[in-house]
């Protein structure tokens, strides 16, 4: 794979989303391992900008680094400041999860927290929680109300 490559507004804007992440994977004495690698894919595909950090003194030996991650995994290098080096890769699109246990019906019941307010402000709030089916609704009021049965349209039923 070939690294990306950032313009450099899109590399300012992912060192500022890097200044306040920790670093998630830390490249020892060994340098870069298979198993190095594997860890920075895997945390590329869950977060997509991280932050790892190089255990080697020397600096050209940490660009070599940031340049061989960025190309094994077809990343964008986007920052090596000291020991810190920043890649970023697009997220995968996240693909839904299928339910066959539903059997085409609609949504099933849900918890709901109801919070009733004192009318007087010297009171806490009530908090309740009420499980809500698919044909029920929580009204503004805090009710819980039934849909009506559906009414089809005069004409209809004479057609």
């Amino acid at each position: 794979m070939t690294a990306l490559a950032l313009n450099a507004a899109d590399r300012r804007e992912h060192r500022a989303a890097a200044h306040h992440l920790d670093p998630v994977v830390m490249i020892g004495a060994e340098g870069l391992s298979d198993g190095v690698v594997q860890a920075v894919d895997a945390a590329l595909k869950a977060h997509g900008l991280v932050k790892v950090r190089a255990a080697d003194p020397d600096r050209e030996a940490r660009e070599a680094m940031l340049a061989a991650l960025a190309d094994r995994l077809g990343a964008a290098p986007v920052q090596h400041i000291g020991r810190l080096l920043v890649l970023w890769r697009p997220l995968p699109p996240a693909e839904k999860a299928v339910r066959d246990d539903r059997d085409g019906r609609g949504a099933g019941p849900r918890t709901v927290k109801v919070v009733s307010f004192s009318k007087s402000g010297n009171h806490r709030a009530t908090v309740r929680k009420v499980k809500v089916f698919g044909n029920e609704r929580v009204t503004p009021g805090g009710k819980i109300k039934r849909l009506k049965a559906r009414t089809s349209s005069v004409k209809k039923k004479l057609a």
